[in-house]
């Protein structure tokens, strides 16, 4: 399998045409290799416009969501990061390539432990990866950037009050099949402004906050 042509076709094929137009995104995507991340034998699913699987019920976004997030999340050197959903690990590698660290969180040990590894194999040193359930908030600490790689059908309030002055924070939210993926930015301390950005479908976190259903 020719990588790098599929790769260049994912890019003008898949990605730009989800209006993801940042050079410098789009060149990070040529330079942190999506298939180190994929399980060897679906390899050839890499650049595929599908949510490739990485066990244990989880997958990897497809590569116009990742990129589209990324670039709406407008990382920068300084920034530190929350993702909740680590999965295989490439969009960790992905915000810590731009940031200034990122704090992971995966609830499946194994795959937590997969991705730490493989992070640092590749050098990517400015990252932790924690075992925890994170679909309510992780910690105490703020961010400038929160991502969570799951969908929950409402969205916590922990991780609006991590968020530092200025913050972003990326979620899907809402129940199949009905979804949004909003941005939220911290204009003040306990204030935000959302902005609607695609409906998608993804897979929700596991133990994500959900509203009271009605019982009769």
């Amino acid at each position: 399998m020719d990588f790098e042509q599929a790769r260049f076709n994912m890019i003008e094929q898949q990605i730009r045409t989800w209006n993801v137009l940042d050079p410098v995104v789009l060149d990070l995507l040529f330079s942190v290799r999506r298939e180190d991340f994929v399980p060897p034998h679906l390899k050839s699913l890499a650049f595929a416009d599908i949510d490739v699987p990485i066990g244990h019920g989880e997958s990897m976004w497809a590569p116009k969501l990742e990129a589209r997030v990324l670039q709406e999340l407008a990382l920068g050197a300084g920034d530190s990061v929350l993702e909740i959903g680590t999965g295989s690990g490439y969009f960790t590698a992905l915000a810590a390539s731009l940031a200034g660290h990122v704090t992971s969180v995966e609830i499946h040990e194994p795959l937590a432990r997969d991705a730490r590894a493989r992070l640092a194999r590749l050098g990517f040193d400015q990252v932790e990866v924690h075992v925890a359930d994170g679909a309510r908030g992780f910690g105490n600490d703020g961010y400038d950037a929160i991502v969570l790689t799951g969908s929950t059908p409402i969205l916590a309030d922990a991780f609006l009050r991590q968020l530092k002055p200025g913050g972003r924070l990326f979620a899907i939210v809402g129940d199949a099949p009905a979804m949004t993926g909003r941005l939220f930015r911290s204009t003040a301390p306990g204030a935000h402004t959302v902005t609607s950005l695609f409906e998608t479908v993804v897979k929700p976190l596991a133990h994500a906050p959900a509203p009271e259903r009605f019982a009769f």
